[in-house]
Protein backbone atom coordinates (compact mmCIF):
# COMPACT_ATOMS: atom_id res chain seq x y z
CA UNK A 1 0.00 0.00 0.00
CA UNK A 2 1.73 3.39 -1.24
CA UNK A 3 2.37 6.81 0.96
CA UNK A 4 -0.63 8.73 1.31
CA UNK A 5 -0.87 12.64 2.21
CA UNK A 6 -2.59 11.68 5.65
CA UNK A 7 0.69 9.68 6.05
CA UNK A 8 2.91 12.59 5.09
CA UNK A 9 0.95 14.83 7.18
CA UNK A 10 1.25 12.84 10.57
CA UNK A 11 5.08 11.72 9.81
CA UNK A 12 5.91 16.00 9.79
CA UNK A 13 3.39 16.47 12.88
CA UNK A 14 4.73 14.05 15.09
CA UNK A 15 8.22 15.02 13.98
CA UNK A 16 7.50 18.90 14.91
CA UNK A 17 5.43 17.89 17.72
CA UNK A 18 8.69 15.60 19.33
CA UNK A 19 10.96 18.30 18.17
CA UNK A 20 13.19 16.52 15.58
CA UNK A 21 11.71 18.78 13.38
CA UNK A 22 12.76 22.62 14.90
CA UNK A 23 11.09 25.85 14.27
CA UNK A 24 12.86 27.35 11.36
CA UNK A 25 14.23 23.95 9.64
CA UNK A 26 13.91 23.98 6.15
CA UNK A 27 11.72 21.08 4.84
CA UNK A 28 12.48 19.12 1.29
CA UNK A 29 10.57 20.72 -1.73
CA UNK A 30 7.57 19.23 -2.97
CA UNK A 31 9.79 17.75 -6.18
CA UNK A 32 12.13 15.83 -3.88
CA UNK A 33 10.24 14.51 -1.21
CA UNK A 34 7.91 13.25 -4.33
CA UNK A 35 10.22 11.95 -5.82
CA UNK A 36 11.98 10.00 -2.71
CA UNK A 37 9.04 9.12 -1.58
CA UNK A 38 7.94 7.49 -4.91
CA UNK A 39 4.59 9.67 -4.57
CA UNK A 40 2.80 12.32 -6.91
CA UNK A 41 3.85 15.48 -6.42
CA UNK A 42 0.19 16.01 -5.82
CA UNK A 43 0.10 13.94 -3.04
CA UNK A 44 2.54 16.22 -1.14
CA UNK A 45 1.06 19.04 -2.10
CA UNK A 46 -2.26 18.12 -0.55
CA UNK A 47 -0.16 17.22 2.76
CA UNK A 48 1.83 20.62 2.65
CA UNK A 49 -1.26 22.59 2.11
CA UNK A 50 -2.57 20.96 5.12
CA UNK A 51 0.06 21.75 7.03
CA UNK A 52 0.81 25.15 6.02
CA UNK A 53 -3.05 25.98 6.76
CA UNK A 54 -2.34 24.72 10.65
CA UNK A 55 0.21 26.45 10.87
CA UNK A 56 3.19 23.93 11.17
CA UNK A 57 4.91 24.95 8.09
CA UNK A 58 4.77 28.14 6.24
CA UNK A 59 5.90 28.80 2.75
CA UNK A 60 8.92 31.32 1.81
CA UNK A 61 8.63 30.75 -1.95
CA UNK A 62 11.92 31.26 -2.99
CA UNK A 63 13.60 30.31 -0.17
CA UNK A 64 11.18 27.03 0.20
CA UNK A 65 9.17 26.07 3.01
CA UNK A 66 10.17 25.89 6.82
CA UNK A 67 8.80 24.78 9.74
CA UNK A 68 6.97 27.92 11.29
CA UNK A 69 9.83 29.49 13.31
CA UNK A 70 6.93 31.18 15.67
CA UNK A 71 5.70 27.27 17.29
CA UNK A 72 6.60 27.41 20.50
CA UNK A 73 6.21 24.13 22.28
CA UNK A 74 7.21 23.35 26.09
CA UNK A 75 10.51 21.68 26.10
CA UNK A 76 10.31 18.16 28.00
CA UNK A 77 13.69 17.36 29.31
CA UNK A 78 15.48 14.55 27.78
CA UNK A 79 15.49 11.11 29.05
CA UNK A 80 18.03 10.20 31.57
CA UNK A 81 20.18 7.56 30.50
CA UNK A 82 20.24 4.58 31.79
CA UNK A 83 22.55 4.18 34.50
CA UNK A 84 25.25 1.28 33.99
CA UNK A 85 25.35 -2.15 35.64
CA UNK A 86 28.44 -1.36 36.68
CA UNK A 87 29.01 2.08 38.77
CA UNK A 88 32.52 1.78 38.68
CA UNK A 89 32.75 2.12 34.93
CA UNK A 90 30.01 4.78 34.96
CA UNK A 91 32.31 6.94 37.38
CA UNK A 92 34.98 6.68 34.96
CA UNK A 93 33.12 7.28 32.25
CA UNK A 94 32.05 10.63 33.81
CA UNK A 95 35.65 11.74 34.50
CA UNK A 96 36.35 11.06 31.10
CA UNK A 97 33.78 12.95 29.08
CA UNK A 98 33.37 15.68 31.55
CA UNK A 99 35.43 18.83 31.41
CA UNK A 100 37.45 19.52 34.10
CA UNK A 101 41.34 19.72 35.67
CA UNK A 102 44.01 17.23 36.19
CA UNK A 103 42.35 14.89 33.52
CA UNK A 104 44.44 12.18 32.39
CA UNK A 105 45.63 11.00 29.20
CA UNK A 106 44.50 15.10 27.57
CA UNK A 107 47.45 16.67 25.59
CA UNK A 108 48.28 20.09 26.02
CA UNK A 109 46.05 21.49 23.78
CA UNK A 110 46.71 25.17 24.44
CA UNK A 111 50.08 24.66 23.00
CA UNK A 112 48.52 22.51 19.98
CA UNK A 113 49.87 24.41 16.77
CA UNK A 114 45.95 24.66 15.73
CA UNK A 115 46.54 26.82 12.73
CA UNK A 116 49.27 24.55 10.77
CA UNK A 117 46.73 21.68 11.26
CA UNK A 118 44.15 23.94 9.93
CA UNK A 119 45.92 24.91 6.84
CA UNK A 120 46.42 20.98 6.21
CA UNK A 121 43.10 20.20 6.58
CA UNK A 122 42.25 22.42 4.13
CA UNK A 123 44.75 21.18 1.58
CA UNK A 124 43.86 17.32 2.37
CA UNK A 125 40.18 18.28 1.42
CA UNK A 126 40.76 20.03 -1.70
CA UNK A 127 43.04 17.71 -2.81
CA UNK A 128 40.52 14.53 -2.39
CA UNK A 129 40.02 12.85 -5.94
CA UNK A 130 37.18 10.62 -6.61
CA UNK A 131 38.87 7.78 -6.53
CA UNK A 132 39.61 8.41 -2.67
CA UNK A 133 35.18 8.17 -2.06
CA UNK A 134 35.51 4.29 -2.34
CA UNK A 135 36.28 2.20 0.65
CA UNK A 136 39.18 2.78 2.20
CA UNK A 137 42.29 0.52 2.34
CA UNK A 138 41.50 -1.86 5.15
CA UNK A 139 45.20 -2.09 6.95
CA UNK A 140 45.00 1.93 6.62
CA UNK A 141 46.10 4.67 3.94
CA UNK A 142 49.08 3.85 2.44
CA UNK A 143 51.45 7.23 2.92
CA UNK A 144 50.57 7.23 6.61
CA UNK A 145 51.69 3.22 6.97
CA UNK A 146 54.47 5.18 4.90
CA UNK A 147 54.82 8.17 7.69
CA UNK A 148 54.53 5.89 10.34
CA UNK A 149 57.34 3.51 9.74
CA UNK A 150 59.54 6.33 9.24
CA UNK A 151 58.56 7.94 12.46
CA UNK A 152 58.65 4.39 14.41
CA UNK A 153 62.15 3.40 13.07
CA UNK A 154 63.57 7.01 13.96
CA UNK A 155 62.01 7.95 17.32
CA UNK A 156 61.34 4.45 19.00
CA UNK A 157 64.40 2.24 17.54
CA UNK A 158 61.93 -0.26 15.25
CA UNK A 159 62.88 -1.59 12.03
CA UNK A 160 60.10 -1.86 9.69
CA UNK A 161 58.42 -1.81 6.68
CA UNK A 162 54.81 0.40 6.03
CA UNK A 163 53.52 -2.96 5.13
CA UNK A 164 53.97 -4.21 8.86
CA UNK A 165 51.96 -1.29 9.83
CA UNK A 166 47.79 -1.49 10.36
CA UNK A 167 45.97 1.30 10.92
CA UNK A 168 43.20 1.38 14.05
CA UNK A 169 41.01 3.58 15.45
CA UNK A 170 42.32 3.43 19.24
CA UNK A 171 43.60 1.60 21.76
CA UNK A 172 40.50 -0.70 22.56
CA UNK A 173 39.95 -0.96 18.63
CA UNK A 174 43.09 -2.21 18.67
CA UNK A 175 43.21 -4.71 21.60
CA UNK A 176 39.94 -6.08 19.93
CA UNK A 177 41.60 -6.31 16.85
CA UNK A 178 44.49 -8.48 18.01
CA UNK A 179 42.33 -10.53 20.28
CA UNK A 180 40.43 -11.39 17.21
CA UNK A 181 43.37 -12.53 15.26
CA UNK A 182 45.49 -13.93 17.52
CA UNK A 183 43.56 -15.98 20.54
CA UNK A 184 41.66 -18.80 20.58
CA UNK A 185 38.51 -19.33 23.01
CA UNK A 186 41.34 -21.35 25.54
CA UNK A 187 44.43 -19.14 24.80
CA UNK A 188 45.51 -17.46 28.36
CA UNK A 189 46.10 -14.16 28.40
CA UNK A 190 47.93 -11.90 30.80
CA UNK A 191 47.31 -8.59 31.72
CA UNK A 192 49.35 -6.14 34.39
CA UNK A 193 48.13 -5.73 37.75
CA UNK A 194 47.37 -2.93 38.10
CA UNK A 195 46.16 -2.11 34.64
CA UNK A 196 44.34 -0.15 32.39
CA UNK A 197 41.14 0.18 33.43
CA UNK A 198 39.25 0.30 30.31
CA UNK A 199 41.45 -2.52 28.48
CA UNK A 200 40.82 -4.64 31.46
CA UNK A 201 37.06 -3.89 31.19
CA UNK A 202 37.07 -5.00 27.71
CA UNK A 203 39.56 -7.95 28.14
CA UNK A 204 37.07 -9.31 30.91
CA UNK A 205 34.72 -9.25 28.32
CA UNK A 206 36.66 -11.06 25.64
CA UNK A 207 38.87 -13.37 27.11
CA UNK A 208 37.62 -16.70 28.93
CA UNK A 209 41.15 -17.34 30.17
CA UNK A 210 42.39 -14.35 31.46
CA UNK A 211 45.12 -13.91 34.36
CA UNK A 212 47.07 -10.65 35.80
CA UNK A 213 51.16 -10.43 36.30
CA UNK A 214 51.84 -7.93 39.48
CA UNK A 215 53.85 -4.93 38.03
CA UNK A 216 56.68 -3.21 40.91
CA UNK A 217 59.33 -0.55 40.45
CA UNK A 218 60.95 -2.57 38.03
CA UNK A 219 58.23 -3.21 36.03
CA UNK A 220 56.14 -6.57 35.07
CA UNK A 221 57.31 -9.04 37.60
CA UNK A 222 58.68 -11.40 34.67
CA UNK A 223 59.96 -13.94 36.90
CA UNK A 224 56.13 -14.36 38.39
CA UNK A 225 55.21 -14.75 35.14
CA UNK A 226 57.45 -17.51 33.88
CA UNK A 227 56.74 -19.57 37.51
CA UNK A 228 52.49 -19.16 37.12
CA UNK A 229 52.15 -18.49 33.57
CA UNK A 230 54.56 -19.64 31.26
CA UNK A 231 51.75 -21.63 28.76
CA UNK A 232 50.27 -17.84 28.62
CA UNK A 233 49.72 -17.51 24.68
CA UNK A 234 49.33 -13.58 24.83
CA UNK A 235 51.01 -10.90 27.50
CA UNK A 236 49.66 -7.53 27.39
CA UNK A 237 52.62 -5.08 28.59
CA UNK A 238 53.31 -1.26 29.13
CA UNK A 239 57.13 -1.68 29.01
CA UNK A 240 57.86 2.20 28.37
CA UNK A 241 55.54 3.85 30.99
CA UNK A 242 53.24 1.48 33.08
CA UNK A 243 49.82 1.93 33.32
CA UNK A 244 49.18 3.54 35.59
CA UNK A 245 52.55 3.38 37.84
CA UNK A 246 54.90 5.15 35.22
CA UNK A 247 57.49 2.48 36.02
CA UNK A 248 59.85 1.53 33.11
CA UNK A 249 60.42 -2.43 32.52
CA UNK A 250 64.06 -2.83 33.49
CA UNK A 251 66.40 -4.53 30.90
CA UNK A 252 66.90 -7.59 32.33
CA UNK A 253 63.55 -8.41 32.87
CA UNK A 254 62.83 -7.71 28.76
CA UNK A 255 65.42 -9.87 27.50
CA UNK A 256 63.82 -12.25 29.58
CA UNK A 257 60.41 -11.60 28.44
CA UNK A 258 61.55 -11.65 25.09
CA UNK A 259 63.15 -15.10 26.02
CA UNK A 260 60.23 -16.57 27.30
CA UNK A 261 58.00 -15.74 24.23
CA UNK A 262 60.79 -17.12 21.95
CA UNK A 263 60.90 -20.27 23.64
CA UNK A 264 57.04 -20.95 24.37
CA UNK A 265 55.75 -19.55 20.44
CA UNK A 266 53.81 -17.03 23.15
CA UNK A 267 52.99 -13.14 21.83
CA UNK A 268 53.43 -9.80 23.22
CA UNK A 269 51.45 -6.78 22.80
CA UNK A 270 53.82 -3.64 23.93
CA UNK A 271 50.94 -0.83 24.28
CA UNK A 272 53.63 2.12 23.90
CA UNK A 273 50.61 4.68 24.39
CA UNK A 274 52.77 7.39 25.99
CA UNK A 275 56.57 6.66 24.60
CA UNK A 276 57.44 9.63 23.13
CA UNK A 277 57.17 11.53 26.76
CA UNK A 278 60.31 11.46 28.34
CA UNK A 279 62.18 13.69 30.62
CA UNK A 280 65.74 12.87 30.92
CA UNK A 281 68.73 11.41 29.27
CA UNK A 282 68.25 8.19 29.74
CA UNK A 283 65.41 7.22 26.99
CA UNK A 284 64.61 3.20 27.08
CA UNK A 285 63.50 2.32 23.21
CA UNK A 286 60.88 0.51 22.32
CA UNK A 287 60.90 -2.83 23.61
CA UNK A 288 60.22 -3.65 19.78
CA UNK A 289 63.52 -2.44 19.04
CA UNK A 290 65.18 -5.43 21.06
CA UNK A 291 62.38 -7.79 18.98
CA UNK A 292 65.19 -9.90 17.03
CA UNK A 293 62.68 -12.90 16.79
CA UNK A 294 59.82 -11.09 16.18
CA UNK A 295 56.97 -12.30 18.79
CA UNK A 296 56.19 -8.17 19.49
CA UNK A 297 52.83 -6.34 18.28
CA UNK A 298 53.30 -2.66 18.87
CA UNK A 299 50.67 -0.64 19.14
CA UNK A 300 50.91 3.18 19.29
CA UNK A 301 48.30 6.03 19.34
CA UNK A 302 48.17 9.69 18.09
CA UNK A 303 45.74 10.24 20.93
CA UNK A 304 48.33 11.25 23.32
CA UNK A 305 50.55 13.13 21.02
CA UNK A 306 47.54 15.30 18.76
CA UNK A 307 44.34 15.14 20.35
CA UNK A 308 41.87 12.34 21.66
CA UNK A 309 39.26 12.75 18.70
CA UNK A 310 41.28 12.08 16.13
CA UNK A 311 40.82 8.80 16.70
CA UNK A 312 43.92 7.24 14.54
CA UNK A 313 46.48 4.60 16.55
CA UNK A 314 48.30 1.91 14.61
CA UNK A 315 49.99 -1.48 15.02
CA UNK A 316 53.30 -2.97 13.84
CA UNK A 317 53.09 -6.33 12.98
CA UNK A 318 56.01 -9.18 13.13
CA UNK A 319 56.13 -10.07 9.30
CA UNK A 320 54.66 -13.29 10.05
CA UNK A 321 51.34 -11.98 10.99
CA UNK A 322 50.40 -9.23 8.34
CA UNK A 323 48.72 -12.41 6.10
CA UNK A 324 46.72 -12.54 9.14
CA UNK A 325 45.98 -9.58 10.20
CA UNK A 326 45.37 -8.96 6.76
CA UNK A 327 42.40 -11.52 6.51
CA UNK A 328 41.06 -10.76 10.02
CA UNK A 329 40.59 -7.02 9.07
CA UNK A 330 39.29 -7.92 5.59
CA UNK A 331 36.06 -9.75 7.32
CA UNK A 332 35.75 -7.89 10.72
CA UNK A 333 37.13 -4.30 9.42
CA UNK A 334 35.54 -1.55 6.94
CA UNK A 335 38.89 0.28 7.17
CA UNK A 336 39.47 4.03 9.14
CA UNK A 337 38.24 7.50 7.68
CA UNK A 338 40.88 8.54 4.53
CA UNK A 339 40.42 12.40 5.35
CA UNK A 340 42.56 12.72 9.37
CA UNK A 341 44.83 9.82 7.96
CA UNK A 342 45.49 11.93 5.14
CA UNK A 343 45.41 15.29 7.54
CA UNK A 344 48.15 13.21 9.84
CA UNK A 345 50.15 11.83 7.02
CA UNK A 346 50.92 15.57 6.22
CA UNK A 347 51.67 16.23 9.71
CA UNK A 348 54.60 13.75 10.19
CA UNK A 349 55.88 14.05 6.52
CA UNK A 350 56.42 17.88 6.89
CA UNK A 351 58.34 17.50 9.82
CA UNK A 352 55.61 19.19 12.20
CA UNK A 353 54.71 16.17 14.42
CA UNK A 354 59.08 15.82 15.42
CA UNK A 355 58.87 19.80 16.28
CA UNK A 356 55.42 19.13 17.95
CA UNK A 357 56.94 16.81 20.34
CA UNK A 358 60.25 18.50 20.91
CA UNK A 359 57.98 21.64 22.09
CA UNK A 360 55.39 19.31 24.80
CA UNK A 361 58.67 17.57 26.07
CA UNK A 362 59.70 20.42 27.12
CA UNK A 363 56.42 21.88 28.66
CA UNK A 364 55.74 18.59 30.25
CA UNK A 365 58.86 18.51 32.48
CA UNK A 366 57.68 22.03 33.18
CA UNK A 367 54.38 21.22 34.32
CA UNK A 368 54.75 17.76 36.01
CA UNK A 369 57.04 19.96 38.83
CA UNK A 370 54.34 22.63 39.04
CA UNK A 371 51.91 20.19 40.26
CA UNK A 372 54.43 18.08 42.53
CA UNK A 373 55.15 21.28 44.37
CA UNK A 374 51.95 22.70 44.32
CA UNK A 375 50.70 19.11 46.02
CA UNK A 376 54.06 19.31 47.99
CA UNK A 377 53.25 22.89 49.36
CA UNK A 378 49.33 22.27 50.02
CA UNK A 379 49.09 18.68 51.55
CA UNK A 380 52.80 18.32 52.67
CA UNK A 381 51.57 15.24 54.95
CA UNK A 382 49.51 13.53 52.94
CA UNK A 383 51.03 12.42 49.62
CA UNK A 384 54.06 10.93 48.95
CA UNK A 385 55.58 10.29 45.26
CA UNK A 386 57.71 8.34 43.40
CA UNK A 387 59.75 10.10 40.74
CA UNK A 388 59.43 8.28 37.18
CA UNK A 389 61.30 8.77 33.88
CA UNK A 390 58.56 10.52 31.63
CA UNK A 391 54.92 10.03 30.81
CA UNK A 392 51.62 12.48 31.03
CA UNK A 393 50.37 11.85 34.69
CA UNK A 394 51.50 11.46 38.36
CA UNK A 395 50.52 9.07 41.06
CA UNK A 396 49.64 10.89 44.82
CA UNK A 397 50.23 8.08 46.99
CA UNK A 398 48.32 8.23 50.66
CA UNK A 399 51.22 8.05 53.17
CA UNK A 400 48.30 6.47 55.30
CA UNK A 401 44.73 4.93 54.89
CA UNK A 402 42.65 3.02 51.98
CA UNK A 403 40.57 5.60 51.00
CA UNK A 404 41.62 7.16 47.75
CA UNK A 405 38.18 6.35 46.29
CA UNK A 406 36.25 8.67 48.71
CA UNK A 407 39.13 11.41 48.54
CA UNK A 408 38.83 11.31 44.69
CA UNK A 409 35.21 11.83 45.05
CA UNK A 410 35.73 14.77 47.19
CA UNK A 411 37.99 16.08 44.62
CA UNK A 412 36.00 15.22 41.53
CA UNK A 413 32.69 17.34 43.04
CA UNK A 414 35.75 20.20 42.74
CA UNK A 415 35.95 19.03 38.74
CA UNK A 416 39.25 17.86 39.63
CA UNK A 417 39.42 14.38 37.26
CA UNK A 418 41.25 12.49 39.05
CA UNK A 419 41.45 9.08 39.96
CA UNK A 420 41.56 6.83 42.46
CA UNK A 421 44.33 4.43 42.37
CA UNK A 422 42.96 1.28 43.58
CA UNK A 423 39.96 1.09 40.76
CA UNK A 424 42.83 -0.48 38.37
CA UNK A 425 43.87 -3.56 40.19
CA UNK A 426 41.57 -6.59 39.80
CA UNK A 427 42.63 -8.16 42.89
CA UNK A 428 42.43 -7.52 46.21
CA UNK A 429 46.47 -6.37 47.27
CA UNK A 430 46.04 -2.84 46.19
CA UNK A 431 48.00 0.39 46.58
CA UNK A 432 46.06 3.49 47.38
CA UNK A 433 46.44 6.77 46.32
CA UNK A 434 45.33 9.42 43.05
CA UNK A 435 46.19 9.82 39.31
CA UNK A 436 46.56 13.36 37.98
CA UNK A 437 47.30 14.37 34.36
CA UNK A 438 49.53 17.58 34.67
CA UNK A 439 49.19 18.37 30.99
CA UNK A 440 47.05 21.11 30.92
CA UNK A 441 48.65 22.85 34.23
CA UNK A 442 49.27 26.38 33.42
CA UNK A 443 51.15 27.73 35.90
CA UNK A 444 52.13 26.21 39.58
CA UNK A 445 50.19 29.53 41.00
CA UNK A 446 47.25 27.46 39.17
CA UNK A 447 48.02 24.43 40.31
CA UNK A 448 48.29 25.37 43.85
CA UNK A 449 44.47 26.72 43.57
CA UNK A 450 42.95 24.18 41.94
CA UNK A 451 44.59 21.42 44.40
CA UNK A 452 43.49 23.62 47.38
CA UNK A 453 39.73 23.32 46.32
CA UNK A 454 39.13 20.25 48.36
CA UNK A 455 41.62 21.31 50.95
CA UNK A 456 38.59 21.81 53.77
CA UNK A 457 36.64 18.03 52.97
CA UNK A 458 40.19 16.34 52.27
CA UNK A 459 41.40 17.23 56.08
CA UNK A 460 37.91 16.55 57.76
CA UNK A 461 38.05 13.03 55.78
CA UNK A 462 41.93 12.12 57.01
CA UNK A 463 40.64 13.46 60.63
CA UNK A 464 37.80 10.70 60.73
CA UNK A 465 39.82 7.65 59.11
Amino acid sequence: MGVGYKDIYQRYTQSILSGSLKPGEKVPSIRVLAQDLGVAKKTVEAAYDILIGEGYLVSRGAKGTLVNPDLKFRETPPEAPQPLEDPRLQELLELRDNPGFLRLGIPALDAFPHKKWLLLSGKAIRAMRPEEMMSPPVMGYGPLREAIANYVNISRGLNCSAAQVFITSGYKHSLALILQAMTGARDKVLFEEPGYFFGQKLLKRMVQNLHYVPVDDQGLDVDFLLRHHADARLVITTPSHHSPLAVTLSLPRRNRLLQWAQSENAWILEDDYDGEFHYTRKVQPALKSLDTQERVIYVGTFSKTIMPSIRVSYLVLPKSLVGKFTETGEIVETGQPLLPQKILTAFLSDGHFFKHLKTMRSLYQARRMMLYHALQRVYPDLFEFEQTDGGMHIIAYLKQGTQDDRLANLWQAHRLMVFPLSAWYAGTSRRYGLIMGYTNVPSEQEAVRLVSLPYRETMALLATA
